[in-house]
């Protein structure tokens, strides 16, 4: 189904949330399963040291996630704003130049990282006993790296030219393929990670062809078209200049994860990198459903702004937040109550669930605050406010969370590291919400 671009700015908010969200969730969580599930087939088929070898690749794989939203986060966003002002040309170059920027970075990041992955992965907090597994799993994942980007920008293409739906089609493809070749590569093949690595890049591969051949009809708004691949120096410069917030927030993220992998090899050892492995999975289910709450939210304020029917833009974007904040607070209800069962699903080693709980509780401890401050920083982003969106996003990374992680384990061991990451949440939110309150009371001034 086809959400018009024109009902963007016609449609209640409510209904029109709900039509661009709902799609966005379902696949941002089922991308999230699907995750989890390979966690679980891993750390029950493989061991906890491959679970402790996954997530030395977190720092990499968020630095390949950061190039590919340079290019699809930025892109999205300008196909939105060029649709709500009626400029479909535009909007169609964006798609050919997604196309390209994709294929480019894509390509580059595969041939730096290669040669010197060893290395990288030791410099992220390998040991002999982690190395073999990250080392087995991320070769494959650069191998498929131009087709990562390509399936992750052409879906948010596809979600802000008016097919939610599809989009979510698209990811549900992709997960379901994914979650049916895993067990068989893992435990029928005997790939260990290995299986975990092809399953992904096999279905994305499949879901990337779906995505090719719906972007070829010619009677979407949106679409391929000759002439339209050819690299334009000021829809490249659009692209990345809004792209960059979410790039940023990506790398500092690589920075981050580092941080935390040292000092937990350092504090708690592989045991410690292992269960924040399995935090780090369940953290992530619930950021999904926002980051999907996000990708809703975006199409619909972009269009409007475009439009500048800001009183929408005003509503949709509080309604955003509240239905943020509920995300979080569910997630911190059930992980505080039952941190043990959910642990039990990735391992049942005893030290593994130990670390594994104890961080939770700690983490958790603010986490529905991480609803509203996600929410407003994508604002800004959402009206191509970068800068805002970028200072936002540093803030909370760079400027609280990375001095704590630096000082805190010092004095507190892997109790200092779990308790870093609510600290500089609560303390991002207050600086977002002021920043926010900003914004809106000078949005209400232009109604």
């Amino acid at each position: 189904m086809s959400t018009t671009p024109l009902a963007l700015g016609a449609e209640r908010i409510g209904k029109l949330l709900g039509q661009y969200a709902l799609p966005a969730i379902v696949a941002m969580v089922a991308s999230s399963l699907y995750n989890i599930v390979d966690s679980v087939f891993i750390g029950h088929g493989v061991g906890r040291w491959a679970i402790a070898g996954l997530a030395l690749t977190y720092p990499l794989m968020n630095l390949a996630a950061a190039f590919g939203s340079l290019v699809g986060v930025g892109a999205s966003t300008l196909v939105s704003v060029k649709l709500g002002q009626r400029d479909y040309r535009s909007a169609n170059r964006v798609l050919g130049n997604v196309l390209a920027l994709n294929i480019i970075f894509g390509v580059l990041f595969s041939l730096l990282c290669f040669p010197f992955l060893d290395e990288v992965l030791y410099f992220f907090g390998a040991s002999e006993n982690t190395i073999p597994h990250a080392r087995d799993f991320m070769r494959i994942i650069l191998l498929g790296n131009v087709v990562t980007h390509m399936y992750f920008g052409l879906n948010a293409i596809i979600r802000s030219a008016g097919y939610p739906r599809m989009a979510m089609y698209v990811t549900l493809l992709s997960v379901g393929v994914n979650c049916a070749l895993a067990p068989l590569f893992i435990f029928g093949f005997g790939w260990g990670v290995k299986g975990a690595a092809w399953a992904t890049v096999i279905a994305q591969t499949i879901s990337l062809i779906l995505q090719m051949a719906h972007l070829a009809k010619p009677d979407g708004v949106v679409h391929f078209q000759r002439g339209i691949f050819r690299l334009k120096s000021e829809l490249v410069k659009g692209i990345l200049s809004i792209g960059l917030s979410p790039f940023l927030m990506n790398a500092c993220a690589c920075l981050i994860v580092i941080l935390i992998n040292k000092a937990l090899k350092e504090y708690g050892g592989d045991v410690a990198i292992g269960a924040y492995g399995v935090i780090n999975r369940v953290v992530f289910l619930f950021v999904m459903i926002v980051m999907g709450l996000n990708q809703g939210m975006q199409p619909i304020v972009g269009y409007n702004y475009g439009a500048r029917l800001f009183d929408r833009v005003s509503k949709v974007t509080r309604l955003t937040i509240w239905w943020g904040i509920g995300v979080t607070t569910f997630g911190t209800l059930v992980c505080q109550l039952f941190p043990t069962f959910i642990v039990g699903w990735f391992t049942t080693d005893a030290e593994l669930t130990q670390a594994s709980v104890q961080g939770i509780h700690v983490i958790f401890a603010v986490f529905p605050l991480v609803g509203f401050q996600m929410v407003a920083s994508n604002f800004f982003l959402s009206i191509g406010k970068p800068k805002v969106a970028i200072f936002l996003s540093l803030t909370r990374q760079m400027l609280f969370l990375a001095p704590c992680l630096l000082i805190l384990p010092h004095f507190f061991h892997t109790l200092g590291v779990w308790s870093s990451m609510p600290i500089a949440d609560f303390v991002a939110s207050v600086v977002t919400a002021v920043i926010f309150v900003r914004a809106i009371r000078a949005f209400s001034k232009k109604k």
